[in-house]
Order: structure tokens, then C-alpha cells, then sequence
């Protein structure tokens, strides 16, 4: 878990630094900063997606996962939980991001990819803790940044760096025979669609509720599989 542990205290120290240098930043910098980062994390969304994708497998991922988000309406509980946290901290700023944003927009940044998988499993299958020490410093710069942009709800998603990468780690050996490197591969793939979706939000030019397409994550492997298996 050594390689968890460092993971979620780059990105609270981060989130920490990002929330000092928030403070002398004027809103219209501050903006600059947040369409900036959007175009950049659109970027990395499309890097990733395009990556060992099958297009097929992608397309029904993301469907499948939609309607089954929507109708849960995951995006609705996560940030109705992240304001009732907001509420209890500080007052929400007019025209700011809420901590919801931060929580969201973070979760998926550090918790959706192939570093997160598979450093996760070579941390706990070989005790090779290298990649998420190289994927931890990478956050530390991108929660601080990020952090610039929607505050201090980007270090909640520290929560979701231990609980998904710890369990990754904790339960590895359970899960290396089920899942492929085709599979890890289309789960990545999928993830960066929806890091594509927080880009275009932090840009201004969309405003998609990325949250409810998180069920696609658990399809992708499933729809991987079935293609391997079905003579196309």
C-alpha cells in the first residue's frame, strides 16, 4: 500500500499548494488558468482514448454505462453529497466552482487510467511500487493546478485515490486472471472519454454531468471479452 499512500499525500499536498497560490490569483487569471488546463486535459482524454481503442467496444460502453448512470443519476448523488460537505467547510462562491466539481473532476483525473490499474497491480502483486510513484508526482502538479481552477473539493478525490488504487492493490491477485491486458487497455480507453468530458467542462465549452457515465468503466472489460469471444 506504500505506493497508495504516497499517491493520496501528493495529491492533499498539492490541493494544499494549489489553495495558497488560489488565493493571490485574480478571477480573471484564474479563468485563464481554468480554459487552459480544460484544453490540456482534453488532450490527455484524447491521447488516452485513441490508445489500443476498439471503436465498437468504446461506442457500447459508453451507451450502456449512460443509461445506466442516467437512470441512477450518479452525477445528482455525488455532488448532492460533495455540497453537503461544501456547506459544512465554507459558503459557495458566486460564479466559483463548488467542491462537487473538484471532487469529480479530480476523481476521475487520478483514478480512471492505465497507470492506476496497472501500477495498482504491480504494487500488490510484486511489491514494484515504481509506477505509482512516477503517476504520484504527476498528480501532485495536476491537483495543484487543478485545485488553482475548482478548489479545495480536488482533494477530496484523495478518498477515492485510496479506495479504488487500495483496492486494486489489496484485492490484485483476485483480479490479474479476469481482466486482460486487452481489457485494461478498453477500461483505460473508455476513462479517457470521460477525462475528455471534464476537459470541455473546465474549458467552458460543455457542461457534461461525467459522473453518470461511470458505469461504462465496469462494461468496457465485459464488452472487451464478448468481442474476443464473437467472430467478427
Amino acid at each position: 500500500m506504500l505506493g497508495v499512500l504516497v499517491n493520496v499525500v501528493t495529491v492533499l499536498l498539492g490541493t494544499l499548494i494549489g489553495l495558497f497560490a488560489k488565493k493571490g490569483i485574480p478571477e480573471k487569471v484564474e479563468k485563464t488558468v481554468m480554459t487552459g488546463l480544460g484544453l490540456c486535459t482534453m488532450m490527455i482524454g484524447i491521447q488516452g482514448a485513441l490508445q489500443e481503442m476498439q471503436a465498437l467496444v468504446m461506442i457500447f460502453s459508453v451507451v450502456l454505462g449512460g443509461l445506466v448512470g442516467g437512470a441512477l443519476d450518479i452525477d445528482g448523488f455525488i455532488n448532492r453529497t460533495a455540497h453537503r460537505v461544501e456547506d459544512h467547510f465554507r459558503k459557495g462562491r458566486s460564479g466559483g466552482a463548488s467542491a462537487a466539481e473538484g471532487f469529480v473532476s479530480g476523481t476521475l483525473l487520478f483514478c480512471v487510467g492505465a497507470m492506476t490499474i496497472v501500477g495498482s497491480f504491480n504494487s500488490g502483486l510484486r511489491g514494484d511500487h515504481e509506477m505509482l510513484f512516477t503517476k504520484s508526482l504527476l498528480d501532485f502538479f495536476s491537483s495543484m493546478m487543478l485545485t488553482v481552477s475548482l478548489g479545495f473539493g480536488v482533494g477530496l478525490s484523495a478518498i477515492a485515490v485510496f479506495v479504488i488504487q487500495g483496492g486494486i492493490v489489496l484485492f490484485a491477485g483476485v483480479l490479474e486472471p479476469l481482466l486482460s491486458s486487452a481489457m485494461i487497455a478498453q477500461i483505460a480507453s473508455v476513462g479517457s472519454v470521460m477525462i475528455l468530458g471534464i476537459g470541455l467542462n473546465l474549458a467552458g465549452i460543455a457542461k457534461i454531468k461525467v459522473a453518470n457515465y461511470l458505469p461504462a468503466i465496469v462494461f468496457a472489460p465485459f464488452l472487451c471479452r464478448a468481442a474476443e469471444l464473437l467472430p467478427l
